[in-house]
């Protein structure tokens, strides 16, 4: 989305993730993409490359990804999120989750061996800041993950609703030279994704960003694909 649809307000924020049941709605817009070919697939590869165990994740939403690292890695992962309702979901799945500024993080130096973003840093009110203190908080050699949207995301469906493709100021195309200010080591997996969706999905899905161009989707029948861009940057 447009700067103006995942950018820094709070009024947007709340309105975005104030519920698990929007962020519910987002997600379940994908369609699976082929084993070891998702944005959180690769995440989950470099994580457990890294061999990681004490794992801090800014921004949880649901608590999706948290699950997965605890999972499959094995890992003890500290969830936090500035939405309650959003770490009362992820504490709701067995997880210990808390609710933080990621621009103030209340941790102390060198605490994680990795540190995870996944679709949040086009939202922090002070991007260098956030990355500050990511930096701050992970060992020495430790390993930050984060996944964001390229300017071409689902751009095939904003333009049917007139919406601007996406300018955040955290996405495929800035997010090595943005890291760069705070990390030596930068690498970019671009991991693009599909929806298949019915006009009533696709509706529900413009819904949670901005709900007055809903309904502006011209109807169709049938299902649609639209096309994702997104990319897992791992810098160290």
């Amino acid at each position: 989305m447009s700067t103006g649809q995942l950018g820094t307000g709070s009024a947007e924020m709340d309105h975005q993730y104030g519920t698990p049941e929007r962020l519910q709605t987002r997600a379940s817009f994908w369609a699976p993409s082929p084993p070891g070919e998702s944005p959180q697939d690769v995440a989950i590869k470099v994580l457990r490359e890294a061999n990681v165990h004490k794992v801090l994740e800014i921004g949880c939403g649901r608590g999706d990804f948290a699950s997965r690292m605890r999972d499959e890695l094995g890992a003890d992962v500290l969830a936090t999120d500035r939405s309650e309702a959003m770490v009362e979901a992820t504490r709701s799945r067995g997880l210990v989750a808390q609710v933080i500024d990621a621009t103030e993080l209340p941790y102390e130096d060198a605490s994680f061996d990795a540190v995870v973003a996944m679709w949040m840093l086009y939202h922090v009110p002070d991007l260098d800041r956030t990355l500050g203190e990511v930096r701050r908080v992970l060992t020495p050699g430790g390993v930050f993950v984060s996944v964001t949207n390229g300017r071409e995301h689902t751009a095939d469906l904003l333009r049917e609703v007139g919406l601007p493709l996406a300018e955040t100021q955290f996405m495929t195309e800035n997010g090595e030279e943005v890291l760069r200010r705070h990390f030596d080591d930068v690498a970019r997996t671009i991991a693009n994704g599909k929806a298949v969706a019915d006009h009533a999905t696709a509706r529900a899905y413009l819904s949670t960003f901005v709900p007055e161009v809903a309904d502006q989707l011209p109807v169709y029948d049938g299902e649609r694909t639209f096309t994702g861009s997104s990319a897992v940057f791992v810098a160290r």
